[in-house]
């Protein structure tokens, strides 16, 4: 309506009827693509206007001038501007001059094969569930029975029954869906809306605490606020490894440069001639590049789909009431290069924060961004900086180890960087605020009275090493060799389809392990079953998606191991 009062109407070709829900659902999606490019319009403007002097590295006085000179720029991220920064250089490098505004530099958008349901009312489309069958909805919407309908008697009522996903709640209200064509099939993006408990932006006493990594993904483990203003770490944390997702990923990147390049050569030598011999060729080439895209966006959101799911699951086994994450929007690596950070901006950190806050606020758990720095610098215990090495093991490469010359206090650096994020969010909570943009809860500063209360103490004193003198009778030692957890020795490899249980989850059915199942993997291992015709290589069962993705099981409680079994009376 708004479009409608601004002139801005659009109307059927001559001889064609159509009511006016229909005219409204291509004013919506319009204006979709108006707001869109009017925000990328202000974006360019706001950066050829305060142009640098060196655009590879702007001074503290540039960004304050293009930050004024873009609406809402004071919080925006960094990496936008840096985006579209390098977006313009490109331009000015193929044409030798700057553009004029975003359509000079950007090609028109292309309108999406769909129809917005939710800009009608009932009389274009009702949805309702059955009666007896929760698990089914009717949508009904009116149709055209020819391309070019002359009258409304060319319109007739249409019945489409919908089977809802398992996910919907039974007392969910249902909206008008969006409708699309995928694979020759009509896809409904169903909207519904239920009851949840209102997530607070204070009164937290256990969070979670997650940090991002390149190739260990997550991490992350609770902390607990005590009566006396103390924080406790409940247990070890865990980790979603996805070694073998992200390798995939970065294969599918560097074949997508090397399409795209070649494509780029291609369109310089054709030119605007019509008639070249590699015209062909050239689209082939974007054919591929299409399907490589699809190939990206779907590993990615398969991957945001499954850590989202873990971290909340793991909230939630905690009893945390609210999630901490880095603050990584902005985050660039300085002097690695330009391969190390775009391999770090085409992670799915944005999108795996947003599954995440739309899975918590099902469960009533809010998600809240903290800044980032020295998370894993500093000991998560005194503050004071760590000095990484590598880990004990020698079988994880980086600089994966930290221990802190001042307290003592040594593990993993990522360990400590959750400790540290959580402790950190606990005692700012008092500073978290809405983004009137995005509406998502974030901490925009650190506080230095705050920061010094930010220090995890440990649940349990350590045991002094020092004192080794005896104290008491000996123990026996039980005679049998065979481990507690087993009354006979493990044989050391299958030995046949109706030998003994082999040692570890290897199943006997199988005198060799699938390729993806290595020494790290577990039963807690996601997979995924291969459903149809297509079947993805290694995907076996307990083999993982797309051959890796590993989470490691919660440990909230550490449970003291009994000494005392088998060891008989010490009277």
């Amino acid at each position: 309506m708004a479009l409608r009062r601004l002139g801005w109407s659009v109307a059927p070709p001559e001889g064609v009827k159509v009511n006016d829900r229909i005219v409204r659902m291509a004013q919506e999606q319009a204006g979709r693509a108006a707001r869109s490019v009017k925000w990328r319009a202000d974006l360019t403007a706001g950066v050829l206007m305060t142009w640098p002097a060196d655009p590879a590295k702007r001074t503290a006085d540039e960004w304050d001038q293009v930050r004024d000179a873009v609406p809402g720029g004071r919080f925006l991220p960094s990496g936008v501007i840096r985006s579209r920064t390098r977006q313009v250089s490109a331009f000015e490098r193929r044409q030798g001059r700057l553009p004029v505004d975003i359509f000079e530099l950007e090609s028109p958008p292309s309108t999406a094969r769909m129809l917005l349901l939710s800009a009608c009312d009932g009389q274009q489309a009702t949805i309702e569930r059955h009666e007896s069958d929760p698990g089914r909805a009717l949508l009904r919407l009116q149709l055209p029975t020819r391309p070019d309908p002359r009258s409304y008697k060319d319109w007739t009522w249409v019945a489409c029954p919908i089977v809802l996903p398992p996910t919907i709640p039974v007392s969910a209200v249902l909206h008008l869906p969006t409708l699309r064509i995928h694979s020759g099939r009509v896809r409904a993006d169903l909207a519904y809306t239920h009851p949840v408990r209102k997530t607070q932006r204070t009164g937290h006493t256990i969070a979670l605490g997650v940090d991002w990594g390149l190739n260990t993904l997550l991490s992350a483990g609770a902390v607990q606020l005590d009566g006396d203003k103390t924080i406790t770490a409940l247990g070890s944390g865990g980790m979603f490894r996805a070694t073998g997702v992200l390798a995939k990923q970065h294969r599918l990147r560097r074949h997508f440069e090397h399409l795209q390049a070649k494509a780029d050569q291609y369109q310089r030598l054709i030119k605007d001639d019509r008639q070249h011999g590699l015209t062909t060729r050239y689209q082939v080439l974007r054919d591929e590049i299409r399907r490589v895209c699809d190939k990206r966006s779907n590993l990615n959101d398969a991957l945001a789909r499954a850590a989202a799911r873990w971290a909340v699951d793991q909230a939630i086994a905690a009893g945390a009431t609210v999630i901490y994450v880095e603050d990584l929007r902005s985050m660039e690596a300085l002097g690695m290069g330009r391969a190390h950070n775009t391999r770090m901006s085409q992670t799915v950190r944005g999108q795996l924060v947003n599954r995440m806050r739309h899975l918590a606020a099902e469960a009533g758990v809010a998600v809240v961004a903290v800044p980032a720095k020295n998370t894993s610098r500093h000991c998560p215990r005194c503050l004071v900086p760590l000095r990484h090495r590598k880990a004990p093991d020698t079988t994880t490469a980086g600089w994966k180890w930290a221990i802190c010359s001042s307290c003592g206090y040594q593990g993993d650096r990522d360990a400590g960087a959750w400790q540290r994020i959580a402790a950190r969010g606990l005692t700012h909570q008092t500073r978290t605020v809405v983004d009137r943009g995005s509406g998502a809860m974030i901490i925009r500063s650190v506080v230095d009275k705050f920061e010094a209360r930010a220090v995890v103490t440990p649940a349990s004193p350590e045991p002094s090493r020092k004192d080794r003198s005896k104290t008491g009778p000996t123990r026996p030692r039980a005679t049998r060799p065979a481990p507690r957890r087993r009354r006979a020795p493990s044989p050391t490899r299958p030995q046949g389809p109706a030998g003994k249980r082999p040692e570890g989850h290897a199943s006997t059915g199988r005198t060799r392990l699938p390729r993806a199942a290595h020494r790290h993997q577990s039963v807690m291992t996601i997979s995924t079953l291969a459903t149809g015709r297509h079947r993805s290589r290694g995907a076996a069962l307990g083999a993982g998606f797309h051959l890796h993705a590993h989470a490691t099981p919660p440990r909230w409680e550490t449970r003291t191991p009994d000494t005392t079994w088998r060891t008989g009376s010490l009277n």
